[in-house]
């Protein structure tokens, strides 16, 4: 198993190395002019991926044709995720216009082939993309004479079939290991080695009727041949290469070409540090070998501190796994082999693999240089193969092959221009929604272009390896934006998508950031502050209920108080899953939904705080309890305590509803903090009951009172500012950004308080807190200098009447 998923590894090592590559050539051509000449090794590598983009088409074809459903969606990501964006800028620069409609048709194909594979819209998108792909092929033949147009294709042929050969070699692989994730990839490697063939096949009858009938006939034979090992699944990747070898010289001898070779030299600063590292890890088993373990680790520790940390920053550019995976296995597996006094062999044998994999990420960072052939169309040094390998394909979007990280396992820089990016795009996008308003969709969509070309593939870089699924999806919702405002849609329906993309910025900083620790903080106390000050009002008053019954020794109505409490409850989590429903169930509608969920439980909050403060709403729901209880004690109804319980308890119920609602629209990835506040509060409501009701104690209950209107106050800011700009993300409310005057906090911080930097948020806020101050002054001192004047005036008039009475 260790064999076969080292095997595994380093085959992916060998895809990563094929980005690169391709990413170095990308880089070279985006420095170009806007219409350069195109070299013979960007054709190449364009004639490549077209070859390969069309593999992927067929296969799905195949599928469409056959009603076969399996792994759709996986082949159609592939054209629009793996393979376009490596060849995206040549194309553009061949044909703008047949780049961007191929571009928009893949990004198509993959969104139909999740929402509805038998769709006949994915056909037809099919069909247009390989009619686009035949306009490419009509070009490059156009600009190359007949014979360098054959050694295009034959070069192109010779890379599809060592495609073809890694794919079949990850079968192999992966077909061995028992896991259901493992086999859907393995089947995926299957397919695509089988349509590399195939297409393969195809460039080769276009060079047929060029060669020689020998020459033919011996690669007709090959490929029968690779078709019969394929077919029968043999493990025989040697006489796979052998022959995709053998069809590779029978090309070069019909062309009279040969593929350079290369040599590779990796820069003299970093050499010195592979230099040491190698020594330090030789004289580690020396020491062994001498039976001085201690030696060893200083050997090993001084390869990774000294040596290994000043290779890390280049590696991970290049493969961030394979420099995670050299740094664990040097700093802790290799040591912790020393520490217990493994057997020599055994660590011999571990540090003959970490030498591997320095060996491989060295070749990464090698520069290479070519010894070219007398012709003048050669494979270029920089292009190696780029294999659309599928080795970490989960349910639903996505393609990754890289180190995967956990939410907010980024570097603190990664944060802050993550934050600074996002800033960016929404200045953009609230651009492209006035300039479409404006009539100018050219503008428009540079600058929807801009936001994503400019600011979001920046994003990418830390986002990808937390979530890909996630990262694909809003690279297709702005590939949407682009192709709505290119299509002249209504204006409503460039805002809508804009709502949807504000959103998923925000997403993506909660997966870059992480939840810190200040918002979960502030998440578990509103959670406590709700259920606590709802439960202690209604505590309180079935309590006196209670308390009532058995002083007037009618302990026989309590059955039906419990009665009322347990239907109040069961309402209430009924109100709670229907709440859940509509907000389900609104789709494009549920941002709109949450903001009248917080306005509403903004009023609620506002209304509820001020009632608590003056303590007058629970001393007269005591009160008309008291004389409904007196009632209905002595006319025998028990209906009454029924309906006492149930509407003390429901209406609390329907309050805390509103406000978990609200909560938890913005709490996002805190809800087990908000459970924990729910949970803790219910625990400490229980303890104040039984302190009351058993020990016969009072409580302070205008401090607790008190406590919790001051966090009531501050929940209804908070939710007062997320549903502002929840309707400016909606288009409602304009957005007057303050980033220079308002402090940008981090997303969940942001969300936990409501302080977002925008006027019109700020604005709504202050005036709240405004009322809430002018309000409290009134109650707490005001109102009550004035009572006590009131009465002093009073006891004054009292006291002067009863002289005049005594006077006379």
């Amino acid at each position: 198993m260790v064999k076969l998923l080292a095997t595994f590894i380093l085959l992916l090592l060998i895809v990563n190395i094929s980005i690169s590559s391709v990413n170095n050539v990308l880089a070279q051509n985006s420095t170009s002019t806007k219409n350069p000449a195109i070299s013979n090794e960007d054709l190449l590598l364009l004639n490549v991926n077209l070859n390969r983009i069309d593999t992927q088409l067929d296969i799905l074809l195949n599928k469409i044709n056959n009603n076969n459903n399996s792994l759709i969606f996986e082949h159609a990501y592939i054209p629009h995720s793996v393979i376009y964006p490596s060849t995206k800028p040549i194309a553009i620069a061949v044909d703008e216009e047949l780049a961007n409609n191929l571009e928009a048709n893949l990004t198509e194909v993959g969104i139909q082939s999740r929402a509805d594979p038998n769709s006949p819209i994915i056909l037809a998108d099919i069909t247009d993309s390989k009619n686009i792909i035949n306009d490419f092929y009509s070009k490059l033949k156009d600009t190359l004479p007949a014979q360098d147009f054959s050694i295009l294709e034959s070069q192109t042929m010779s890379y599809l079939l060592r495609d073809a050969s890694n794919s079949y070699g990850l079968y192999l692989n992966t077909s061995k290991i028992a896991d259901a994730d493992v086999a859907k990839l393995a089947m995926i490697d299957y397919e695509n080695t089988k349509g590399l063939i195939n297409q393969s096949n195809t460039i080769f009858e276009i060079l047929k009727p060029n060669m020689t009938d020998t020459k033919s006939k011996e690669i007709e034979y090959f490929i029968t041949n690779l078709n019969t090992i394929i077919d029968s699944k043999s493990d025989n990747t040697p006489e796979f290469s052998r022959i995709v070898s053998a069809i590779e010289n029978d090309l070069n001898e019909s062309n009279n070409i040969r593929i350079p070779s290369t040599t590779s030299t990796v820069d003299p600063s970093l050499q010195t540090y592979y230099d040491n590292i190698e020594i330090l890890l030789n004289n580690a088993i020396s020491s062994i070998q001498n039976g001085n373990y201690l030696a060893a680790d200083k050997n090993v520790s001084s390869a990774y501190l000294d040596n290994f940390e000043y290779l890390e920053a280049p590696i991970e550019e290049v493969n961030s796994t394979l420099m995670l995976q050299i740094e664990t296995n040097m700093r802790e597996n290799l040591r912790a082999l020393i520490k217990n006094q493994t057997p020599l062999a055994d660590i011999e044998a571990y540090i003959s693999n970490i030498k591997e994999d320095l060996q491989v990420s060295k070749q990464l960072l090698s520069t290479p240089s070519t010894v070219q052939s007398n012709n003048n169309f050669t494979l270029p040094s920089s292009f190696v193969t780029n294999t659309a390998n599928i080795d970490s394909l989960k349910q639903g979007f996505g393609v990754y092959t890289g180190e995967r990280r956990s939410m907010g396992e980024a570097s603190e820089d990664f944060k802050g221009q993550v934050r600074n990016d996002i800033d960016s795009i929404r200045l953009k996008l609230d651009e492209v929604i006035s300039i479409y308003n404006q009539n100018d969709t050219s503008q428009a969509l540079a600058t929807a272009r801009s936001a994503y070309l400019d600011s979001y593939e920046n994003i990418e870089i830390p986002l990808r390896p937390i979530d890909p699924d996630f990262t694909l999806e809003m690279e297709i919702k702005f590939a949407e934006l682009r192709n709505l405002i290119s299509s002249n849609a209504p204006p409503d329906e460039i805002v809508s998508k804009i709502a949807e993309l504000k959103s998923g910025l925000d997403e993506s900083e909660r997966f870059v950031s992480g939840i810190g620790v200040v918002a979960p903080a502030i998440a578990f106390s509103s959670s406590f502050s709700i259920i606590f000050r709802e439960g202690l009002e209604a505590a309180l008053i079935l309590g006196a209920i209670l308390t009532y019954l058995e002083a007037s020794r009618n302990e026989k109505f309590k059955k039906h108080v419990y009665a009322g409490i347990v239907l109040a409850i069961a309402l209430t989590a009924v109100t709670w899953f229907v709440a859940q429903f509509i907000i389900e169930i609104s789709g494009v509608q549920r941002a709109l939904i949450e903001a009248i969920a917080g306005i509403a439980a903004v009023a609620v909050l506002f209304w509820v705080s001020f009632w608590v403060l003056n303590k007058i709403e629970t001393k007269k729901w005591i009160e008309f309890v008291k004389a409904k209880v007196w009632q209905a004690t002595t006319t025998g109804s028990f209906m009454v305590f029924v309906l006492l319980s149930f509407f003390t308890v429901y209406r609390e119920g329907f309050e805390t509803v509103l406000f978990y609602q609200a909560l938890f629209s913005f709490a996002k990835y805190m809800e087990i903090y908000v459970l924990a506040g729910l949970v803790l509060g219910l625990a400490v409501i229980i303890a104040v009951v039984f302190i009351i009701r058993k020990l016969g104690r009072k409580l302070p209950l205008r401090v607790l009172f008190g406590l919790t209107m001051a966090v009531g106050a501050f929940m209804s800011i908070t939710f007062l500012g997320n549903a502002v700009r929840e309707f400016q993300e909606l288009g409602w409310i304009s957005t007057t950004p303050i980033y220079n005057i308002v402090p940008r906090l981090d997303i969940n911080v942001a969300t936990m308080t409501g302080i977002h930097p925008t006027v019109e948020t700020v604005v709504a806020q202050v005036i709240l807190l405004a009322i809430y101050l002018v309000g409290s002054l009134y109650i707490l001192f005001i109102q009550p200098r004035r009572q006590k004047k009131i009465a002093s005036m009073r006891k004054s008039v009292s006291d002067n009447d009863k002289k005049v009475q005594k006077g006379g």
